[in-house]
């Protein structure tokens, strides 16, 4: 019997790895007819078109003439080469770590028009911020069209603990809708105090008068940004991360003027050093973007002030699954979101003044500041412990510069195109929700200084990102029936990657078990899979914090989780880009420095001092225990220890989970 039903699974698994069935392709290449947009720039068979190595692509650069050079791989770099791209020009993008590995990665995963914005716009009578939410709510809507599996319309609560407030708040939020116009996700609503605590059970009673609920969109922001570089890639773009500038080409052009006419680049995998000749260079490099404009002329001032802004992630039982929080005034001023994300609970931002660095790291205080106002808005009976942060990262907003502002808070999100005596085209400032529309407007400014000849104008409003055309909301449940993965996993990836999802489920293997048939996962408490990683390869990951970071959310979401997924993770990169025992040493190394300085995992140990009594017998007891536990001498003890520790005592193992043993 159990060969049969192993012969079952290799016959279920082969029709599967052979391809999806016949309804599913007719469906995804059905789709893609539409979005041709009759533009052979924009064919669906070059949306389709397979994505280059990155050595072929490292190789276009070095050989190749551009007519746009864009140095920065964020959302905004990623939205101008795939604008330029579109239009008909042959475009270079260059990522000095990987894409989305600064700010857009590290955000509070909204897409959002900005009421608090809004606020301003009409208390101060300030036109542009009213304009800038504008455009935010439009740019909202174009990005849930185009990337509908990586997006979603997300409800968030705002409690009411004043009378006077209630008519306030509805008139500011109501305001946000009218903006927003036909583009509205959904109309915003008040509730009472017993249908907001049935929404969200969690919140303080105590003085509850009423709660608003109002609409913006969510998004997987680091998945979101890749999928925009590689979109851009596929229509033809030459991209490339973990390649920096080193400096930039001037040549006089045929009027005799000095312009920026390319860069040397350094690959940082392989140390070869090479130049990228292009017409027009475009900075796009977030709080790097000063770093960058000195390149090209070292007296200019600076134009960008960097905020770092702090979020930290708790178990998802301290929110609802689908309803979001929003504190408008914590009690310096500060707006904190309370937002559940990835089967998690959400909770930010801090903003604050900071100088830009590779390694941005959350404080103890920043933490703390955040625990103690989401604390104000839940209930008594829910403690919000310091223990339960599960992950806390710090992101580097790239602000523009206002000499007359006293504080970041000040300073608007709107963005500003600066262009240099040498033609150095820099876009600075903006968010991630307009990314799209600052990339249009910084391309049309590029085409107009460096005299470029676009085959057609912007065609990036409405095009579907990479995964977006053959994806449906039940998607997930042809991945369940042709390939036997679990629910989630398969939900969890067709979420990811769109239609791209059935290339990931291809390449994974069989599990041994009745169920599933295949998919093994990472880590048994998420849904990320080991053929994730292989695929993240074909996707240019090249490190290990490329996989835990940007193409699995696994270190923000859970770092002790993420650190034991880690050697397997190496594992498997290994494999696949052909690393020695030394390389791979080196990249755990790498990552656990990341996982501790970036993630959080160093802090909140040692924080309280408790006095503890224990006799010299109780403490070689003791001891000796922890000892059998960490068998590999590590110096901590992990679930997995725990769980080994048990199977090799199967009569504790027993009455740890049989409860007719439990007392």
């Amino acid at each position: 019997m159990s060969r049969w039903n192993s012969a079952k699974r290799l016959v279920l698994y082969g029709l599967a790895a052979g391809g999806v069935g016949t309804a599913s392709v007719y469906m995804i290449s059905n789709r893609r007819k539409h979005i041709a947009q009759d533009n052979p720039n924009v064919s669906a068979e070059r949306l389709n078109q397979p994505l280059p190595t990155r050595e072929e692509q490292l190789a276009s650069l070095e050989n190749d003439q551009f007519d746009v050079l864009v140095i920065g791989g964020g959302a905004t770099g990623a939205g101008v080469a795939l604008d330029t791209t579109s239009r008909g020009l042959k475009t270079a993008l260059v990522e000095k770590f990987d894409f989305s590995s600064g700010t857009s990665s590290r955000s509070t995963k909204l897409i959002h028009g900005g009421v608090r914005y809004l606020q301003k716009a009409v208390f101060n009578l300030d036109l542009e911020q009213y304009r800038m939410v504008k455009e935010a709510l439009a740019e909202r809507a174009n990005l849930l069209k185009i990337a509908p599996h990586l997006s979603y319309p997300l409800p968030i609560m705002l409690p009411i603990y004043k009378w006077w407030l209630v008519p306030y708040y509805w008139a500011g939020i109501k305001c946000y809708d009218l903006v927003a116009g036909k583009q509205t996700l959904k109309s915003s609503y008040l509730l009472s105090k017993s249908q907001a605590l049935e929404l969200f059970p969690m919140l303080k009673k105590d003085q509850l008068v009423n709660a608003l609920v109002y609409y913006d969109g969510q998004h997987n922001d680091a998945r979101m940004n890749i999928a925009i570089a590689l979109t851009a890639a596929r229509l033809g773009a030459s991209i490339a991360n973990h390649v920096e500038v080193t400096e930039i080409l001037k040549s006089e052009d045929e009027n005799g003027k000095l312009v920026c006419s390319g860069a040397k680049m350094k690959d940082r995998i392989t140390g070869k050093e090479f130049e990228v000749k292009a017409k027009c260079v475009i900075n796009a490099t977030g709080p790097y973007t000063d770093l960058i404009r000195t390149k090209d002329d070292k007296t200019i001032p600076k134009i960008c002030q960097p905020s770092s802004g702090v979020h930290v992630v708790l178990p998802d039982y301290y929110s609802p699954e689908r309803m979001g929080l929003l504190d408008p005034s914590t009690s310096d001023g500060r707006v904190i979101f309370f937002l559940p994300w990835q089967k998690a609970t959400l909770a930010g931002t801090t903003d604050r003044k900071c100088e830009v660095t590779d390694n941005p790291s959350p404080s103890e205080e920043e933490i703390a500041f955040i625990l103690r106002e989401i604390q104000k808005y839940l209930g008594p009976d829910v403690e919000v412990r310091r223990g339960d942060v599960l992950s806390a990262w710090s992101g580097i907003r790239p602000l523009v510069l206002d000499p007359n502002a006293k504080d970041t808070q000040s300073i608007a999100r709107n963005h500003i195109i600066e262009v240099s005596g040498t033609n150095l085209i820099t876009i600075a400032g903006g968010k991630w929700t307009t990314y799209r529309s600052m990339a249009e407007e910084t391309v049309d400014k590029a085409i107009a200084v460096c005299n470029l000849k676009p085959k057609n104008g912007c065609v990036t409003k409405g095009l579907l990102l990479d995964g977006a055309a053959g994806w449906t909301p039940t998607m997930f449940i042809k991945l369940v029936q042709d390939f036997g993965l679990e629910n989630e996993v398969a939900q969890h990836l067709a979420d990811t990657y769109g239609d791209k999802a059935f290339k990931v489920a291809k390449m994974c293997s069989l599990t041994g078990k009745r169920w599933p048939v295949v998919g093994k996962r990472l880590h048994e408490e998420f849904p990320y899979l080991e053929a994730e990683v292989r695929y993240a390869c074909r996707e240019y990951a090249r490190t290990a914090v490329d996989v835990i970071a940007r193409r699995t959310r696994l270190s923000f979401l859970n770092v002790h989780a993420c650190e034991e997924s880690l050697p397997r993770i190496v594992e498997i990169m290994g494999e696949e880009l052909g690393w020695n025992a030394a390389k791979k040493k080196e990249e755990i190394e790498h990552a656990t420095v990341f996982l501790r300085k970036e993630m959080g995992l160093q802090l909140g140990k040692g924080l309280r001092d408790i006095p503890v009594n224990l006799s010299k017998g109780d403490i070689d007891k003791y001891m000796k225990k922890f000892r059998e536990l960490d068998g590999d001498n590590k110096g901590y003890i992990t679930v997995n220890d725990i769980r080994k520790h048990l199977k090799e005592e199967p009569d504790l193992y027993l009455r740890m989970t049989n409860r007719d043993h439990w007392p």
